[in-house]
């Protein structure tokens, strides 16, 4: 939704078409609009060229942001931060990986890169708001609080890298495509003729790529003096085979496990201090209940409390029942078993389509 009185407002500027048509729209609307760029990562080689990469890290998209400035008329700016984005996202990325664990950098990203060093210059530029290319919405309940919802696009839904967004932050965030679908964005972008507007869409995270091995490749390269092979163990604990790295695995996961077992057979366990990757079959992925760490809550969210839960980006959610479990800590004891509750991925709190919190999913309960 796009504020109705003229404000000055900092746009998170990417080079693709969301946050290009972004930026058009509060335009569109009257406001000044300053857009800023993020300058977090630099590829090695021709990578960029090759289309090996995602957007929203490099020079080059420094570059696309700026044009669509120029294009609507209004100023733009870059800023390094590629030391803190090493620090706060690719670091615990990796770190993550080799303890067994499977991480969600987006989330670290928009809460401790993106946002927060938004805001920082908004406030430097003397901005009212910031705004992003996000697919989200920001609505207020029954006493005016501001609630972070779901967009209007379920597929593109973007609510949940957001999840431990603050209320302060809540107060001055817009999301002028919130109620807009991607067809629509799309749609509006060309017939406007905005730089970029034919752009593909980014596919991968945006420091690592493509390629099946392309995760693991990076982690290695990141940190070689930690990779060591180890074994593959079934259920009932018997060697079925060799890897090698623990890094190269995430519970789920069936494909390239290097083992042929006559039946399907999927990542259930990674045990990152042994070395070991446990395998079973679809059964021995389902869990009852899940462990979150570093919680998040929405203000006036009491626990315990029902919510929908939803595990990873791409899941669903499923109905269950929130409890406290110490400090910033929760238990989440599901009505149905959920398939791949993986540690290190981040669970998101629904009730309906307002997000009510979120935190990391620990090793703690699982098998």
């Amino acid at each position: 939704m796009v504020p109705p009185a003229r404000e000055r407002i900092v746009v998170a500027m990417s080079g693709g078409v969301d946050s290009s048509l972004a930026a058009a729209r509060l335009v569109d609307a009257g406001h000044e609009v300053v857009g800023v760029t993020l300058h977090l990562w630099d590829y090695p080689g021709d990578e960029r060229a090759s289309g090996g990469h995602g957007r929203c890290c490099a020079p080059e998209d420094q570059y696309d942001a700026r044009r669509v400035a120029d294009a609507l008329g209004f100023p733009h700016f870059t800023f390094d931060r590629r030391s803190l984005f090493a620090r706060t996202v690719v670091d615990p990325f990796t770190r993550a990986y080799l303890d067994g664990e499977t991480p969600s950098p987006c989330t670290a990203c928009n809460r401790g890169v993106k946002l927060a060093e938004l805001f920082a210059i908004a406030d430097r530029l003397g901005a009212a708001r910031v705004a992003t290319g996000h697919y989200a919405r920001v609505v207020r309940d029954e006493s005016g609080t501001p609630r972070l919802a779901m967009g209007a696009d379920r597929d593109k839904d973007q609510s949940y890298f957001l999840y431990a967004t603050p209320r302060p932050w809540l107060e001055r965030l817009v999301f002028p495509l919130g109620e807009s679908t991607k067809a629509q964005v799309r749609a509006e972008a060309v017939a406007r003729r905005l730089p970029g507007a034919g752009k593909g869409e980014s596919q991968e995270l945006c420091f690592v790529g493509a390629g099946p091995n392309a995760y693991a490749d990076f982690v290695a390269s990141r940190a070689p003096d930690r990779v060591r092979p180890g074994r593959i163990l079934d259920e009932s604990g018997r060697v079925v085979g060799e890897h090698d790295g623990v890094h190269r695995f995430t519970v789920g996961q069936r494909k390239g496990l290097g083992i042929a077992l006559g039946r399907p057979a999927f990542v259930t366990r990674i045990d990152a201090a042994a070395g070991t990757v446990h395998v079973g079959g679809d059964e021995e992925l389902r869990r009852d209940s899940a462990s979150l760490d570093d919680l998040v809550l929405a203000e006036g969210v009491v626990l315990p409390t029902r919510a929908r839960v939803r595990v990873r980006y791409r899941h669903e959610g499923a109905d269950a029942t929130v409890d406290a479990a110490g400090t910033r800590a929760a238990r989440v004891v599901f009505d149905v078993p959920v398939r791949a509750v993986t540690p290190g991925q981040i669970a998101v709190l629904y009730d309906g389509d307002r997000v009510i919190g979120g935190g990391r999913v620990t090793r703690e309960a699982l098998p």
